[in-house]
């Protein structure tokens, strides 16, 4: 399966938000293969700095699985500085897209 979603990131944090998933910790990308996620790519568009995430799993992604891990939530906190976030949480604020075309 295809997942894919849009964030937002803060204006002039380009270079900040690349050094940090340059260091991306290895327990967060332990979590993140445990939990099925492969082939994962995030693009920037250089002039609305919307990020477009999309990544790769065998079967259904567990959201609580991969969301409730502490690992992830540190992440989300170490993050929420330099993206939009919920309102309720330092969770990305990311809106989850459809694919309305695939050219195998």
């Amino acid at each position: 399966m295809i997942h894919a979603s849009v964030m937002q990131l803060h204006p002039g944090q380009e270079t900040e938000y690349r050094r940090r998933h340059d260091e991306l910790w290895p327990e967060l990308r332990a979590h993140l293969k445990a939990c099925g996620i492969r082939n994962y790519h995030i693009f920037l568009h250089p002039e609305t700095l919307q990020l477009f995430a999309c990544f790769e799993t065998e079967d259904e992604l567990d959201e609580q699985r991969l969301k409730t891990a502490a690992v992830m939530q540190r992440w989300w906190d170490y993050m929420a500085d330099i993206m939009d976030t919920r309102k309720e949480s330092t969770e990305p604020e990311a809106t989850q897209l459809r694919e309305v075309f695939h050219l195998p």
